[in-house]
């Protein structure tokens, strides 16, 4: 399995506090299956500014880490991104990380609050050439409200990732219902742990993988943790990639030509 989203990088942000925990959440991760991790800091301006730069130099810190303590797990890196008006240039310039240096990056939506606009910036996005991967939106505290917002990003051509506990009730009630619902409505393109620590965030991504299995079939359940991310480290041009089943989303092939310049895609 392929954990996109995972705050796991000692001493940075709100994730692993020191280069123990982020071992033994490595280990945690390993014993679950999981192959390959992105540490994706949070880039919020303003509260944390985590640029490029420091990423790629403490995943390759890591790494070092894991490899020296003998835990069987792959790091690649990413950021996980607010709204800020030059997005598109900070993704060029690699000091917002995208996925693997993929054309997809994650996009963190506020959490108690509805920016406005939310769907217009995100087909801004994708008119830019990038493939924002919406965070946790089950989780929101505004979805009930805001719920077409969603089902409007996915028709575009965003990607939806999922909490992997969110769908066991490690959030509660609200977010598996949502987390759920967004599943059997064809919205879901990925899950993630989200991880922050060894309790109640801790990097279990097969617990999630079980419930997507028991509605969706085996299938699509590994398209989740395995093909759709694998297509993502891969760079892979969303129009190849098979949909969510019952996805309305939108193949965005006119944007190839933009992709193919800014990420010499073959």
């Amino acid at each position: 399995m392929i954990d996109l989203h995972c705050h796991i990088l000692p001493g940075i942000d709100d994730g692993a506090p020191d280069l123990d925990t982020a071992l033994a959440m490595a280990r945690i991760a390993a014993a679950d299956g999981v192959k390959t991790t992105a540490c994706t800091p949070h880039l919020t301006p303003g509260v944390y500014d985590n640029r490029g730069p420091g990423i790629r130099a403490a995943v390759a810190a890591f790494q070092r880490e894991l490899d020296q303590a003998g835990v069987a797990l792959r790091l690649t890196h990413g950021s996980d991104i607010h709204l800020a008006p030059d997005l598109p240039a900070l993704l060029r310039r690699g000091e917002a990380l995208a996925l693997a240096d993929s054309r997809y990056f994650l996009f963190e939506p506020p959490h108690r609050i509805a920016p406005p606009r939310l769907a217009e910036a995100a087909e801004e996005l994708l008119d830019a050439g990038f493939i924002p991967v919406v965070t946790h939106p089950e989780r929101l505290s505004w979805i009930e409200d805001h719920y077409e917002t969603m089902r409007r990003m996915a028709a575009s051509g965003a990607w939806m990732q999922i909490t992997a506990g969110a769908l066991t009730g490690r959030f509660g009630r609200r977010p598996r219902y949502w987390g759920e619902r967004m599943l059997d409505e064809g919205l879901v393109h990925i899950l993630a742990t989200d991880a922050h620590n060894l309790g109640n965030r801790a990097p279990l991504l097969s617990e999630g993988r079980e419930a997507a299995a028991l509605r969706l079939g085996e299938e699509e359940a590994d398209r989740l943790v395995n093909g759709r991310p694998d297509a993502i480290l891969n760079n892979a041009d969303p129009a190849t990639v098979p949909p969510p089943p019952g996805s309305e989303s939108r193949q965005r092939r006119g944007v190839r030509g933009l992709v193919s310049r800014l990420f010499h895609v073959s």
